[in-house]
């Protein structure tokens, strides 16, 4: 038996789960990843709009007069400008013709140290957004402007504005805990909801292997029930197998009670024999053992085509078998002469079964028909739709109508002065029927018997 170690990683189960779970996973990592990036574009976009107001407001408020003096008309409103180091911070700087920038006022906040003063790139109409160290070595988020007085003895103004990077780190930590949470319950419930899913949908497999088990267990002949349209065309394929294997062993057993039924007779003959001390005893038994002989040779034939028609793919070439079993004939029958002609049979045509049923029913109807035949035997053969048509011909003297259909009964000849079995037409149908098809006699253009065999084609 197989080890059951890997097992688990056979499991349609396992397989579907772990393939959804990685995938919902994945998509949620994802999906929290890009959302926790928005997130935090948003506040930073915030963070910076809230600087952009502290400048328009510092540019609203502040005054320069003739002498120097700079001034604030009123303070910028956000009570954390004045609590010493509170993470929000301003600033006015004076640039002076010498490029000296000294500060002049700032926030509260600050305390009594300063914003840094140099910023590359700061140009006179256009802010400046970027990273500076804060007055206790923290990462502040800075926007710089450039003011250009109308009066006073400065050049420029630097007007600076200032966050720390606990005002937005703490709620981007706090929203992404949030997140990761929210996440994680998502995950969960897709988790239960994924097992469930798998779980129902192959709940008909479970309900199937009950079924199969009943039909091992010999409690039901076929698996019963209405299952899933992907799971249905399985199931009534596997009930045409079961169909199929009763009646192959229905059919074995018929033979086999047949065959012994057949048997009966020669055997009762030799025993009877030797019982009576028959000085004919060794004439009687060659005969009977050839009686016993035919019958055997009879029910495999059977057994042999019913078992051929359940192989696919077989293929047999008609006209190379037709010509093997004419020379055969021509042996046969070598005394008489006998002209066989295979003008009818075409070369492409192919028989879909086992090559030596189609001779063991073409080699009895070429030997009838050689026995009747006073020269000629005409065999040809045609496809008509999906099946062959093979016609074997004799110009002797015929059947009268009513005897047909009895020469393909077991143990009935068509004259009981010629020898034989009477098995041979009752082969050819029996083996023809087997395979699908039929074989029976009609009226022929030389004057004889023409027996008719259909059987499958390929192609």
């Amino acid at each position: 038996m197989r080890p059951r170690v890997h097992a688990r990683y056979q499991s349609l189960r396992v397989r579907l789960l772990a393939a959804l779970l990685a995938w919902v996973l994945l998509s949620v990592l994802a999906a929290g990843w890009g959302i926790q990036q928005l997130f935090r574009q948003h506040i930073m976009a915030q963070l910076q709009s809230e600087l952009n107001i502290y400048l328009d407001q510092l540019t609203a408020v502040l005054q320069v007069n003739a002498g120097g003096q700079i001034a604030l008309s009123s303070l910028p409103g956000d009570p954390r400008f004045n609590q010493p180091y509170s993470g929000l911070y301003w600033q006015v700087s004076v640039s002076q013709a010498d490029g000296k920038i000294t500060p002049v006022l700032r926030s509260r906040s600050l305390w009594d140290a300063d914003l840094p003063q140099q910023y590359s790139g700061l140009q006179m109409g256009r802010d400046l957004a970027t990273e500076a160290v804060g007055p206790s070595g923290q990462q502040l988020r800075v926007r710089a402007r450039l003011l250009q007085p109308a009066d006073g003895p400065y050049d420029e103004l630097l007007l600076i504005a200032g966050a720390d990077q606990h005002l937005w780190a703490e709620p981007i930590d706090r929203f992404n805990r949030m997140l990761a949470l929210a996440l994680g319950i998502l995950v969960l419930g897709m988790a239960i909801a994924a097992w469930a899913q798998v779980s129902y949908g192959l709940s008909p497999l479970v309900r199937l292997r009950r079924r199969l088990l009943d039909v091992r267990e010999g409690r039901a002949s076929h698996i019963e029930g209405v299952f899933p349209t992907e799971v249905q065309p399985l199931v009534q394929d596997f009930n045409e197998v079961l169909d199929r294997n009763q009646q192959a062993l229905d059919g074995a057993r018929r033979e086999a009670g047949n065959l012994a039924h057949a048997l009966k007779t020669p055997l009762a003959v030799l025993a009877n024999a030797a019982r009576a001390k028959d000085p004919a005893l060794p004439e009687l038994v060659s005969e009977q053992v050839q009686v016993a002989h035919r019958q055997v040779d009879y029910h495999l034939a059977q057994a042999r085509a019913a078992a051929a028609i359940r192989v696919r793919g077989l293929s047999s070439p008609v006209a190379p078998l037709l010509q093997g079993l004419v020379r055969v004939m021509q042996r046969v029958h070598a005394d008489r002469a006998l002209q066989y002609d295979l003008s009818g049979v075409d070369e492409s045509l192919a028989f879909r079964g086992e090559s030596q049923d189609f001779e063991e029913m073409l080699g009895n109807v070429l030997d009838n028909a050689g026995k009747w035949a006073r020269r000629r035997v005409q065999v040809s053969a045609r496809k008509h739709e999906n099946m062959l048509e093979i016609k074997v011909e004799d110009d002797g003297p015929g059947l009268r109508a009513d005897r047909t259909e009895a020469v393909f009964e077991r143990g009935q000849r068509a004259d009981e002065r010629r020898p034989g079995s009477g098995l041979g037409l009752s082969i050819v149908r029996d083996l023809a029927q087997l395979y699908g098809g039929r074989a029976y006699m009609e009226t022929g253009t030389l004057g004889g018997a023409c027996v008719v065999i259909c059987l499958p084609a390929v192609g």
